[in-house]
């Protein structure tokens, strides 16, 4: 069987219809695990869209956390920015779907949630102290890699939709049950549509610079 794994798409709709013309006929089971609002302009649009596919399971992020809650608890000024901006853009009627998304699935080998102890875990932190008892899928932190604990491994997807490092690459993994495989994909979007779509609908600014300032492949 196989399993692509993706997250983070927060409103990116182009970079999630690519992932869908890549991986439809190819893929037995789609998986998000979560954090497909806020940021991107397209939402309410990423979760309709999710909502259409027959055969995927969705997990929650901390950004649909907090649409839930109404509330962003964080202090970066650009995340709030962006979330007292795409908040009040978001569809109510879509409360419920999101609501619904679970916190984590198994499968195979592996665990899917969106991280570990509500922690950012990138390529180069100091698991010593992470408790992992089984194989891990996680997203949170934007960057795809693969780390060893134990006897476990712990796989981060990268992000679909909001690439920290090249804005315009996303980047997913597609799991093979049978060969018990986990491969490292990505593929290059078209980032200045999502950022004319941003400027018609009048990001403010500071999300804007946000955008325009990571680099490209």
């Amino acid at each position: 069987m196989r399993v692509v794994v993706f997250g983070d798409v927060h409103g990116n709709l182009i970079a999630l219809e690519k992932l869908f013309q890549i991986e439809k006929t190819q893929a037995d089971l789609f998986i998000s695990h979560g954090d497909v609002v806020n940021y991107g302009p397209w939402s309410n649009e990423c979760v309709a869209l999710l909502e259409s596919v027959d055969n995927i399971k969705l997990l929650r992020g901390n950004h649909e956390q907090s649409y839930i809650e109404g509330f962003y608890d964080g202090k970066n000024v650009i995340a709030k920015s962006f979330f007292d901006f795409c908040y009040s853009k978001f569809d109510r009627n879509l409360m419920p779907e999101i609501s619904r998304y679970e916190n984590q699935i198994h499968f195979s080998e592996f665990i899917v949630q969106h991280t570990i102890d509500n922690r950012y875990i990138f390529a180069d932190t100091n698991i010593n102290d992470l408790k992992i008892d089984c194989n891990y899928i996680i997203g949170h932190s934007h960057q795809q890699y693969e780390l060893q604990k134990d006897n476990f491994k712990i796989y981060n997807t990268g992000s679909l939709g909001q690439n920290r490092e090249l804005l315009n690459v996303s980047c997913y993994l597609a799991v093979d049950t049978d060969k018990k495989t986990v491969e490292r994909k990505n593929f290059i979007h078209d980032i200045d549509k999502v950022i004319n779509k941003m400027e018609a609908e009048r990001y403010p600014q500071i999300c804007l610079d946000y955008y325009k300032g990571k680099k490209k492949a």
